[in-house]
């Protein structure tokens, strides 16, 4: 009876034994945090093997330690304590520019002041041949209506867009709205308003680096207009840098380089002759390594009619989609106002090879054909970005296009309507 009672003492104290050195071995998990949080579950246990013949079976009473197990979540649902986020916050979107263009305001007097001396050309134009028009007659008739036809055409604001005028002439004279002269100024003024509503000078720059593409024929002040713009740009905060994609001529390049200087921002240049879309490419890297939030590039100048150079500017276009995953922010033509019809047909020419996003007209202080603008943007439905009314840098003005319109019809003195 002793013996037994012996045995029995040994056998509990080696399960007591084995059952502390289990706990001892249990990897200790995090304790669960709010009533909410779910207990691991435990991992399926394994059928015991069968025991070889002739030998008789482990007892129950010693199971072998269980091995640690993970515990499992289910890939279905939300893991607790965590952002659950969707896919598309998943794919970051690029980071805005670190600059912002000031809130657009009414110009001041002294602006508007400057913005009319910059059209005094195309006032001593069409608007002094309307205003002859206009003069002395007690009452405003049919056969007016088709002289002024004849003054607006000849003045390349194009036959589509003097129709529409026309037709809004006519419609406001059938019913006696056109008594005097005055309000067939005040009929002229609400038709611009209305065809140059939706203009706007503010660009839409949205990545870092935002891209803006210039394009437009030869000898339109492209790299004038960079330099003026990187400019304007540069003082409101942004880092720039100019990118020279005209290497077939060395004087472009060393143009933009002085500006560059001037601006205090770098130019990526490539070898004579290189592929520009080439050093678009790596220009591109290079900002998006450096931090830059703007990226000027300076095409090459080129006739709209050669098919050729016109498919080299769409590949410019798909290289800053292969550098950046997105396409350039702005494309902005640049036309040159004293081209007249011309212009219009660029215009029709470009779009066709890129998506163009805005016009920067320039030189219109040296034209009577200011009113190309009207043609522009009632034919191409393309907003007006900018107007050149001069050579200094203050002169690039953002577009207004209510400024623009009091400036243009304004009524010409007595001395200009004699001329």
């Amino acid at each position: 009876m002793g013996s037994e009672l012996i045995i029995a003492l040994g056998v509990i104290a080696v399960v007591v034994a084995i059952i502390l050195f289990a706990r001892s071995n249990k990897p200790k998990l995090p304790p669960a945090k709010g009533p909410e949080a779910l207990p691991p579950k435990a991992a399926p246990r394994a059928a015991p093997a069968a025991p070889p013949a002739g030998k008789p079976a482990a007892s129950p009473q010693q199971p072998p330690p269980a091995a640690p197990s993970e515990p499992e979540i289910s890939v279905d649902e939300p893991v607790r304590g965590t952002v659950e986020l969707s896919q598309a916050e998943l794919v970051a979107p690029p980071p805005p520019p670190r600059f912002r263009e000031p809130e657009s305001k009414r110009p001041s007097a002294e602006d508007l002041a400057s913005l009319k001396k910059g059209l005094a050309s195309t006032r001593g134009g069409f608007i002094a041949r309307l205003s002859r028009l206009f003069g002395g007659k007690p009452e405003i008739d049919p056969q007016l209506i088709e002289q002024i036809e004849e003054v607006l055409i000849t003045a390349d604001i194009g036959t589509k867009t003097t129709q529409r005028i026309l037709d809004r002439l006519r419609d406001r004279l059938s019913r006696k709205e056109l008594t005097d002269e005055e309000r067939v100024w005040a009929s002229l003024r609400d038709e611009a308003r209305s065809i140059l509503g939706s203009s706007t000078g503010r660009l839409a720059l949205k990545g870092r680096p935002a891209v803006l593409l210039v394009i437009g024929v030869n000898g339109v002040g492209k790299t004038t207009t960079i330099g003026k713009l990187a400019s304007r740009l540069s003082a409101q905060g942004a880092k720039i840098m100019l990118v020279a994609a005209d290497t077939f001529r060395a004087a472009a390049v060393l143009q933009l380089e002085v500006w560059g200087k001037r601006v205090g921002c770098p130019v990526v240049k490539g070898k004579e002759n290189a592929d520009p879309s080439s050093v678009v490419f790596d220009a591109l890297k290079r900002a998006e390594a450096e931090g830059v939030d703007l990226v000027i590039v300076d095409t090459a100048g080129r006739l709209h009619t050669k098919a050729p150079l016109m498919e080299e500017l769409k590949k410019l276009g798909r290289t800053v989609e292969k550098a950046l995953g997105r396409p350039a922010d702005e494309i902005l033509l640049v036309l040159d106002s004293t081209n007249g019809q011309n212009a219009l047909q660029q215009a029709a020419l470009f779009r066709e090879a890129l998506p163009v996003t805005g016009i920067v007209l320039t030189k219109l202080d040296g034209t009577a054909k200011g009113g190309v603008v009207l043609g522009i943007v009632d034919e191409q439905q393309l907003p007006i970005r900018f107007i050149g009314i001069g050579e200094r840098v203050e002169d690039l003005r953002e577009f207004d296009p209510q400024s623009f319109v009091e400036a243009l019809f304004e009524r010409p003195d007595s001395e200009t309507s004699a001329a």
